[in-house]
């Protein structure tokens, strides 16, 4: 690896960009609100590009491709899942989550809001639902570590052990230093990278495999039932791919953008942004891995790399179709997708260790300095227990992401898109359908059950736990008139 390989020198501007923006961001960060929800200062492009970048991960980039490069069309019901899924959480969730976190106690985090919202003086419901956040964002931590390393690995032909850390590094810097802001800041950049990288590539393939037609021809005599929607599945297939869709209710690096919004007025112009982008950045991803099957056919030569990890689609057609400065950008979008998802989850992790446990339970009167340094603190330990779960190279990004946002999709989608538009939900049918969807997932996945994704069940059962468990309860008055007063302004505002 020569020091002037174009692709190297790419990646140090742009790591150290993101670093610079974390320093930046430092410098507007006085104390724990600002470090963990920016001082709810997001405008509407920065919230919703944010809220793009931190879901999509080195999944977008890696994992999808791949799955449709193997499989053809059928994978993309996927992506159908999820750009509905993504729309219904900015129509239902966005603004009201917005307005009943600042109803409810000014919450900083989702156990913070859940604790306050059903009024929960045992602290019982802030305690499951951060060891939720902690469980599942430190798998995902380790598929975003993962996705980095794989890139680091196949460009610069590290061995993956160096490629964990070095592909780790520069998200934990930024993070450590700038927090929220940082995170969100970096985001806008690492999302218009994104677009940009996912745009370009299948023109150029399409290009480089002779135009559309002669590339849908190459992709049909290679097998034809790669145009195949239903290829290889069955209804529960299809319903298990559009099961993603569900997920987005439940994800707190995604929800702590709506919660970081400067207004509700902000979100319905992020909400057009940020479906915008995501439709944009899935077509290019579904084209990507589509017009790879054509390229590499008519390839055989340069075929091995992606034949023995098919995550490498993107990868490997960067490498032979660009110039190595534009490879560089291109995979740069990589290198963005996978810090700008891990920098959101190991602040999560680090809002919930902090907020939830070391403010709580610990150190009541802790200065906002002290909690500050707590959080960075709290950033590393994560961020190293994810490496450790990471270092087995075996590990294929899309497996590690489906169980995460499964648990959850399940453990907190229900809870969240109920609390804020069912003002007799309970404190105790709150705590019935984080547990009910978290078990679900952990028991469905192990077992196997019918072939269906977990996070479809674990939904289901959760929804059915919290209403059911509700009913046999009643909201206090304080609950019934913080929610009318939160939807009272939510109307006034949207």
């Amino acid at each position: 690896m020569s020091v002037s390989n174009p692709t190297l020198i790419t990646f140090v501007i742009y790591i150290a960009a993101m670093v610079l923006i974390g320093f930046m961001a430092y410098r507007s960060t006085n104390n724990l609100s600002d470090y963990i929800l920016g001082g709810r200062s997001l405008g509407s492009v920065v919230t919703a590009l944010s809220a793009g970048a931190s879901d999509m991960s080195g999944w977008l980039l890696m994992g999808l491709p791949g799955a449709i490069y193997m499989s053809g069309l059928s994978e993309s019901w996927i992506a159908i899942g999820l750009i509905v899924g993504a729309y219904l959480n900015w129509l239902f969730v966005a603004g009201r989550l917005r307005v009943q976190t600042e109803h409810n106690g000014d919450a900083l985090t989702l156990p913070d809001y859940f604790s306050s919202r059903f009024e929960d003086k045992s602290g019982l419901l802030r305690i499951i639902s951060a060891v939720v956040i902690l469980v599942f964002f430190t798998i995902y931590c380790a598929s975003g570590i993962v996705a980095g390393a794989r890139l680091f690995e196949s460009t610069f032909g590290m061995s993956y052990e160096t490629a964990l850390w070095a592909g780790a590094a520069a998200t934990i810097a930024y993070t450590f230093v700038g927090g929220f802001l940082a995170v969100s800041w970096t985001d806008t950049v690492q999302a218009t990278l994104m677009i940009f990288a996912l745009l370009l590539t299948p023109i150029i393939v399409l290009l480089a495999t002779g135009g559309i037609d002669t590339t849908f021809l190459a992709i049909e005599a290679q097998d034809p039932s790669n145009f195949d929607m239903l290829k290889n599945t069955t209804f529960i297939g299809v319903i298990s791919l559009m099961g993603w869709g569900l997920g987005y209710f439940g994800q707190p690096h995604i929800l702590a953008r709506f919660m970081a919004a400067d207004s509700v007025k902000s979100i319905a112009n992020a909400r057009r942004i940020s479906m915008t982008w995501m439709i944009l950045c899935l077509g290019g991803t579904v084209a990507v891995g589509f017009f790879g099957i054509a390229y590499f056919s008519a390839h055989p030569a340069v075929a091995m790399p992606v034949s023995e990890n098919h995550e490498r689609v993107f990868i490997e057609l960067a490498k032979i179709l660009f110039n190595p400065w534009v490879a560089g950008v291109l995979l740069s979008a990589i290198l963005a997708a996978v810090m700008s998802t891990l920098s959101c989850q190991l602040l999560v992790c680090s809002s919930a260790l902090t907020e939830d446990f070391y403010k709580t339970f610990l150190r009541k009167s802790a200065s906002q300095v002290e909690l500050v340094w707590v959080g960075r603190a709290m950033v590393l330990l994560v961020a190293l227990i994810a490496i450790a779960m990471a270092a087995n190279p075996e590990n294929r990004v899309l497996g590690l992401v489906s169980y995460a946002w499964a648990g959850f999709g399940a453990a907190f989608g229900p809870v969240v898109l109920i609390s804020v538009i069912w003002k007799n939900m309970t404190r105790n049918g709150a705590l019935a359908g984080i547990l009910v969807g978290a078990i679900t997932v952990i028991v469905w996945k192990h077992f196997e059950l019918l072939g269906l994704y977990e996070i479809i069940p674990g939904f289901i059962f959760a929804s059915l736990a919290i209403y059911i468990v509700s009913k046999m309860g009643a909201p206090t008055s304080g609950m019934l008139s913080r929610f009318a007063a939160a939807e009272k302004d939510f109307r006034l505002n949207q």
